[in-house]
């Protein structure tokens, strides 16, 4: 039975370049690192930064992305430190603050301030067009 996420991992171009945005700019803490690659902690997430030639040098044109987690006193001092450092790719339409941004690499990211359960709690009050909510 699956318990949760395990890691996540993303290729990226430049370690030093990755590792100075993940751990200067948004904060996590570099639990590991070698020439090619780098392990990173972002509460209980375990990231890791893998060098690969292949590493994209544009955004997915599509919605994929991942999002961190961030405690609402947090918010505004992490978005506006993170906005001086990353291009935003989307404006903020959910519920809870978000500020959205692409990695050095490309990566579509997001951070944060809310729960699945303040997530579902504003769609039980507004659900969108054919949504079911399960209990």
């Amino acid at each position: 039975m699956i318990r949760g996420l395990n890691h996540v991992t993303l290729a990226v171009s430049d370690l030093d370049r990755s590792l100075a945005f993940y751990r200067d700019v948004l904060g996590l803490r570099v639990a590991a690192d070698w020439p090619t690659g780098a392990y990173l902690e972002a509460g209980t997430l375990w990231l890791c930064l893998s060098v690969d030639d292949a590493a994209r040098d544009r955004p997915h044109p599509d919605y994929t992305h991942m999002a961190f987690d961030v405690g609402a006193g947090d918010f505004e001092a992490l978005r506006d430190r993170v906005a001086m450092h990353a291009a935003p790719w989307r404006e903020n339409r959910s519920e809870g603050a978000s500020f959205y941004f692409l990695d050095p690499d490309g990566h579509r990211l997001e951070i944060h301030v809310g729960t699945l359960a303040t997530r579902l709690d504003r769609y039980r009050r507004d659900p969108p067009p054919g949504m079911r909510l399960h209990d």
